[in-house]
């Protein structure tokens, strides 16, 4: 007898080494999608983006958009990049960053500090829980272009207007007792913001650097590993402002790839970890194997 099909299965929690700290990447859940095209490439005629996917062996009428936070154990503090998706979201296929903290082996309680890249409700809606806090010891970070331009901004886009009241209703509460950081400055040793302004008003990235080795944690700078990083002058529909987000993109893979510094993406494939290739005049995504685990 043929034994029963059983759907798909997919890894969930991943940790390598980055010198003497310990990074684990969980798998918050997807979203299924149109497009790739108009939502990549929007600056293109579909034609040229659906040539493109296709030349890379991808779809041409729907694309995987993942979420993936990621916990940076520095051996002093336990931080957390990023929320996900939050209860809200997890009867249709995310939010389940909560519930597979024990399989990394950490408890909410575990996670010394919150650190949000920026206000788009996949990377926030995490951080309650059942409507309280889903990190009750965390202090939470926010940066501070990114903190004002939510919770000050009178003439938001039309487009984002529901976003905000989502953040003011998440984040607005933690506010109070929240660190504010501005690029250049460090959320503890070893870890830097970095301006990556465009997908979001104050969007930020951050370099992580433990006993020599380096990585940038770069959130949303690319959404897609193969439309993003290749054509980082496409545009992206959720970018707020798509010549900034574009220059970012630009700046980002230089620095990462001229650096050979390794990286760990929000909405790439998971693991999420990876490098850029910038050999033969275009970038493309590397995903790591097991350089990180020696």
């Amino acid at each position: 007898m043929a034994a029963k099909m059983l759907g798909v299965l997919r890894p969930t929690v991943h940790r390598f080494k980055l010198g003497e700290f310990e990074i684990t990447t969980i798998y918050d859940g997807v979203a299924t999608r149109d497009g790739p095209h108009p939502a990549f490439g929007g600056n293109v005629d579909a034609a040229t983006a659906q040539a493109h996917a296709v030349a890379n062996r991808l779809p041409i009428d729907r694309f995987e958009n993942s979420f993936v936070p990621a916990l940076v154990n520095t051996g002093n503090e336990l931080i957390l990049f990023d929320t996900g998706n939050g209860d809200t979201r997890r009867e249709s296929g995310s939010g389940n960053l909560l519930p597979l903290l024990a399989s990394a082996g950490y408890a909410a309680d575990d996670v010394d500090i919150v650190v949000i890249t920026h206000g788009h409700p996949d990377h926030i809606l995490g951080l309650v829980e059942g409507g309280k806090p889903a990190f009750p010891n965390a202090r939470i970070i926010f940066g501070r272009a990114e903190y004002d331009f939510w919770a000050r901004n009178e003439n938001m886009p039309e487009h984002r207007v529901q976003n905000q009241e989502v953040f003011m209703k998440v984040c607005g509460p933690f506010a109070e007792q929240a660190t504010f950081i501005e690029p250049g400055e460090d959320v503890v040793s070893g870890i830097t913001a970095v301006e990556a302004y465009g997908h979001s008003a104050g969007h930020m990235a951050y370099h992580i650097e433990s006993a020599g080795t380096r990585l940038l944690l770069w959130a949303d700078v690319t959404n897609h590993y193969v439309m993003s990083v290749q054509k980082p002058e496409w545009h992206f529909g959720i970018d707020d402002d798509k010549d900034r987000a574009v220059e970012t993109r630009k700046r980002v893979l230089d620095m990462v790839a001229t650096e050979k510094l390794w990286v760990v993406g929000f909405h790439m494939p998971f693991p999420s970890i990876g490098f850029v290739d910038g050999s033969g005049g275009s970038y493309r995504w590397v995903p790591a194997s097991y350089q990180l685990t020696l």
